[in-house]
């Protein structure tokens, strides 16, 4: 099974990747690109959606919600994002004061969650530095687990030139609480500069999924299982928005064996 896709930017909402459709069961994908003065509108229905603005400024109504004036970002290198989460059955609109780029991502919703829409701000962005020497990047939680969501985790990482990410290798494959947890996974790509390019790999134990592909600005790679490490070509800087999607949210991935001993020389290195 092919798990890259190429998102070609158009005017409208561009579904990329539908649950059931690159082994994902739960994640559903697109990107939606406006015009000044375009709006887009529907209802979440079963879903809970989490928005991230990638660049642009617009207005979002959601049921009673309204966010005037939301994003900053002339692209995604260019600060921390505003989030919103947007639970089932609620009515919501989004009109773009100046050309927009919106990450909409979708998974099954619980309506006796009874959850709010939820505005996420560049300044309740979590960073975290992870990893050390040609491994590090940063990530930023957006919807994290201070959302009261049913399914939905999603963050955007930043990998520098040359570095790798999602290093070392793990996965989040299976149900064995405490020491790993079940999660799908998709990944939305921008290079910097934007003709630059990037390596990711899945691969499973037993090697029935062992997969390389090269990665381009807009790319998308759907990730149902496996280890899924990324790297980063030098003089390109590579981000990917990241969404999760469990029966259980709780994030508990698993570092691959052979590799985890990276990880064990992290404290010796940070103290360097």
């Amino acid at each position: 099974m092919n798990f890259l896709l190429e998102y070609k930017p158009v005017n409208g909402y561009t579904e990329l990747v539908k649950r059931g459709e690159s082994g994902l069961s739960l994640i559903t994908f697109g990107i939606l690109k406006l015009d000044s003065g375009k709006s887009f509108a529907e209802n979440s229905g079963d879903d809970e959606v989490a928005l991230i603005i990638l660049s642009g400024k617009c207005d979002v109504r959601a049921n009673e919600s309204h966010y005037a004036s939301i994003g900053e970002r002339t692209n995604v290198f260019a600060g921390k994002a505003y989030g919103i989460y947007i639970p089932p059955d609620t009515d919501y609109v989004i009109t773009a004061y100046e050309p927009i780029e919106i990450a909409i991502c979708k998974t099954p919703g619980d309506h006796n969650l009874k959850s709010n829409p939820i505005l996420v701000t560049p300044d309740q962005v979590v960073i975290r530095n992870v990893g050390q020497h040609n491994w590090n990047r940063k990530v930023h939680d957006i919807i994290d687990m201070r959302i009261k969501a049913s399914k939905i985790v999603v963050g955007e990482t930043f990998t520098p030139p040359g570095n790798w990410s999602s290093y070392p290798p793990h996965r989040h494959d299976f149900d064995n609480l405490p020491e790993e947890s079940d999660q799908e996974e998709l990944y939305f790509f921008k290079i910097e500069p934007q003709q630059g390019f990037g390596i990711q790999r899945i691969y499973t134990d037993d090697m029935s999924i062992n997969e390389a592909y090269i990665i381009n600005n807009n790319s998308v790679v759907a990730i149902p299982k496996g280890y899924h490490p990324v790297s980063a070509a030098p003089g390109y800087q590579v981000y990917y928005l990241w969404i999760l999607a469990g029966e259980k949210r709780i994030l508990r991935p698993k570092d691959d064996p052979n590799h985890k001993w990276i990880k064990a020389c992290e404290p010796i290195l940070a103290g360097l």
